[in-house]
């Protein structure tokens, strides 16, 4: 009779696939080990989603997979960092079955294949409570180059990455499935919508690109008011944002064109996974030109500033508008 717990079992039919890098020692031992490349320093990073608050409990569970490592690579590619591994602790409530594992495993491997951050180890426990996913990120940079918050200066130009708001207004539009027709949205724009909100495309390809051009960055997950601000403590400065110029999807144009006040969701309530950057206005230019060749879009809107206050957001009008709630926060 094998020794083994039904834990061990668990792990090794599904994760243990997952621990291709030696140093994982096939997840039989109680820890791993990661060499940064010579000359490097290691960048670390940590995030957990819980189901009912990051995603809904009957997402499809490859999906739930992909976006708890992405939101991971996220914060490596605006830190400039190349992804090492990760760890995974995975928290399943009673009713998870094999299935639900299986997709599950199926879907983070495919991550860690595409992105190449492979499981390094981790934790399994029973919980009372929804499905909670952990994860550890490592990457490496080379010695001393790792993009802080806290370089931006002022005459820096503000970029972002992509399109702005979409997983916000995603997240309204499955709270409130009718609201698409008040939108205008048809099928394809609801669908676009919703996905950014289920699933985000970190900015891993222009890792190297933001680590050679940017002032400061981070990834945007709490919204562009709300961590642009963050950014701005960091640095001591303060930064106006022309609201015009933040690129939105046609599914987040539509909407707000509908419905003008969806525009502070979709500044505020974060899960974009997009890249927030301060770039010397000297190397702008090389900056879009470089991350263009990845096929990721930068868009210049606003400049950083002297001063300590909150960051202005300048409506058509050059007036600034005020958030009711500035930030995404959970408490």
């Amino acid at each position: 009779m094998s020794n083994e717990s039904a834990e061990d079992r668990l792990i090794a039919r599904y994760f243990g696939p997952l621990a291709k890098r030696p140093g994982a020692l096939g997840l039989l031992d109680d820890a791993a080990i990661l060499e940064p490349p010579p000359g490097c320093d290691l960048v670390l990073k940590a995030d957990a989603i819980v189901g009912s608050v990051h995603f809904f409990v009957d997402d499809p569970p490859d999906a739930i997979a992909r976006k708890a490592l992405r939101v991971n690579l996220s914060d490596l590619a605006a830190k400039g960092a190349r992804p090492l591994g990760f760890l995974l602790s995975l928290a399943l409530p009673a009713e998870v079955g094999d299935d639900w594992l299986a997709a599950f495993a199926g879907g983070l491997g495919a991550d860690a294949e595409q992105y190449e951050c492979p499981l390094l180890g981790g934790d399994t426990d029973r919980t009372p409570g929804p499905v909670t996913v952990s994860i550890a990120a490592f990457g490496s940079v080379p010695h001393g180059t790792m993009v802080k918050r806290s370089g931006a200066k002022a005459g820096d130009r503000i970029v972002v990455t992509g399109t702005i708001g979409d997983a916000a207004l995603g997240l309204l539009l499955h709270k409130q499935p009718d609201a698409a027709a008040r939108w205008g949205l048809d099928a394809s724009m609801r669908e676009h919508l919703r996905e950014r909100y289920r699933l985000p495309q970190p900015r891993n390809a222009i890792a190297d690109v933001v680590r050679r051009f940017a002032s400061a960055a981070m990834d945007i997950s709490d919204g562009l008011a709300g961590d642009l601000a963050k950014l701005c403590r960091a640095s001591g400065v303060t930064a106006t944002v022309d609201i015009a110029r933040v690129p939105l999807s046609a599914a987040a144009q539509a909407a707000v064109q509908h419905e003008r006040s969806l525009i502070e969701p979709a500044l505020t309530g974060g899960d974009d996974y997009e890249i927030l950057a301060a770039v010397a206005p000297q190397k702008l230019e090389a900056f879009c030109a470089a991350a263009a060749s990845f096929g990721v879009n930068l868009t210049d809107i606003g400049e950083i500033i002297l001063g300590d206050g909150a960051p202005r957001f300048v409506g058509r009008d050059a007036q600034p508008v005020k958030f009711a709630r500035p930030s995404y926060t959970h408490f």
